[in-house]
C-alpha cells in the first residue's frame, strides 16, 4: 500500500462480508446483477466508438488488453473475457478477488485477478487499451490520485470508461433511501451520498489528470428491474473517453 491510498477501508469491510454473494442474483447484490446489462452494453458502446476491437467476430475484442478497476466478483470481467478480451482485474477485497478467482475457474476463463489498488498498478509498466471502473469512482476516497493512477494505466489511444452515480437530489432520493432503506435493494450503508460525482465534476477533474471524458448518457431504470439508455443523467450515468 502506497502511503496515500483511494482505498475507503469501511467500503472494502463492507463488501468482504458480501463476498459470497457476488453471483447470487437473488442476493443482497440483486440490484448490480440487473445493472450489469447495460454497464457491458455500455463499456461495448464506448469501446466501438473508439474504433477497436472486430465487431464482426464471435470475439470482437480478441487481443485487446482490458483492466477491470473494482472489479467485485468478476460480473463485468467474465463478460469481457468471453468477448476475447485479455482481461486483468483488480480490487482492494481479496475476499472478492477469491471469489472472482474461483468462478472464473469454474466457468473456464483465464482472467488475470490480483488484490490490488490503481495506485499501486500504476508503479508498473503495466498499460492497457481499455480501462474501465464502473461502480467504483464513488467509492473511492482520493478521486485525484484515483484519476492519475488511471492514467499512467491507459495506452496510448486506449479508452477510459466510468459508470457511477450523479450527486443530486433524485439520486439521493432513489440511489441512497429509497435504495438501501425502503426497497432494501441495496446493503444499508452501501453509498455515501456526498461520494457521488457529477459529470461535470467527474469532467473537470480528469481533464486535470489528463483524459479527456467526451461522451455521457444517462442509464433509466424500466418497471421490470432492467435499464435502458437515456439522455437523463440525473442518478445513473455512464461516462468515456480517452487521453488528452
Amino acid at each position: 500500500m502506497t502511503s496515500n491510498s483511494t482505498i475507503d477501508l469501511e467500503d472494502i469491510k463492507r463488501f468482504e462480508e458480501l463476498s459470497q454473494d457476488w453471483w447470487d442474483p437473488k442476493g443482497p447484490l440483486k440490484s448490480l446483477h440487473q445493472f450489469t446489462p447495460i454497464r457491458i452494453e455500455y463499456i461495448k458502446s464506448a469501446i466501438k466508438r473508439h474504433q477497436k476491437g472486430n465487431w464482426e467476430s464471435s470475439k470482437p475484442l480478441a487481443n485487446i488488453r482490458i483492466l477491470d478497476i473494482g472489479c467485485g466478483g468478476g460480473l463485468l470481467a467474465e463478460p469481457m473475457a468471453r468477448l476475447g478480451g485479455i482481461v486483468s482485474a483488480i480490487d482492494g477485497s481479496s475476499s472478492a478477488i477469491e471469489t472472482a478467482r474461483l468462478h472464473a475457474k469454474k466457468s473456464m476463463l483465464d482472467i488475470t485477478y490480483t488484490a490490488t489498488t490503481a495506485e499501486e498498478l500504476a508503479l508498473t509498466d503495466n498499460q492497457f487499451d481499455v480501462v474501465y471502473a464502473s461502480e467504483v469512482i464513488e467509492h473511492v476516497s482520493d478521486r485525484a490520485l484515483f484519476l492519475h493512477s488511471i492514467r499512467r494505466l491507459i495506452a496510448p489511444e486506449g479508452v477510459v470508461i466510468f459508470t457511477t452515480i450523479n450527486r443530486t437530489l433524485a439520486s439521493l432520493t432513489f440511489a441512497k433511501f429509497a435504495a438501501e432503506y425502503v426497497l432494501k435493494i441495496v446493503p444499508k450503508g452501501a453509498h455515501d451520498f456526498d461520494k457521488f460525482v457529477k459529470p461535470s465534476e467527474l469532467q473537470n477533474e480528469a481533464q486535470k489528470a489528463g483524459i479527456i471524458i467526451d461522451e455521457v448518457t444517462g442509464f433509466k431504470p424500466l418497471p421490470d428491474g432492467r435499464f435502458k439508455f437515456s439522455s437523463i443523467t440525473a442518478v445513473n450515468y455512464g461516462a468515456s473517453g480517452s487521453l488528452i
